[in-house]
């Protein structure tokens, strides 16, 4: 769980905007602003929060969430909010490559 803490909170803090993320144990971390988060996405399983971990794109997200990998719970506009955050977000190659060992322990 640690490792995929890490990449979340490094992944949406940028974003700017508060999210929670529950993990399939029923932990849960909050990202973003110190504001509530107006939106909580449930991670089911570790497969489906690596596979969302190694590519985050709005698509990715929203296949997620039509096949039940994932749920969303709270304000679905929020959500899709931070989802087209993250379709602007540009990783510099050295900071996916810093990353890769921290995936790899997903």
């Amino acid at each position: 769980m640690a490792a995929a803490s890490e990449i979340l909170r490094r992944v949406f803090t940028t974003l700017g905007t508060p999210i929670t993320f529950q993990f399939w144990d029923g932990s849960a971390m909050s990202v973003g602003p110190p504001e509530p988060s107006r939106c909580t996405v449930v991670l089911h399983s570790r497969r489906i929060a690596r596979r969302l971990l190694r590519h985050p794109t709005p698509l990715r997200f929203a296949e997620a969430f039509i096949a039940g990998d994932i749920d969303i719970e709270g304000d679905l506009l929020a959500a899709a909010s931070v989802g087209a955050r993250l379709d602007r977000l540009a990783w510099p190659l050295r900071t996916r490559l810093r990353l890769l060992p921290v995936l790899l322990r997903v």
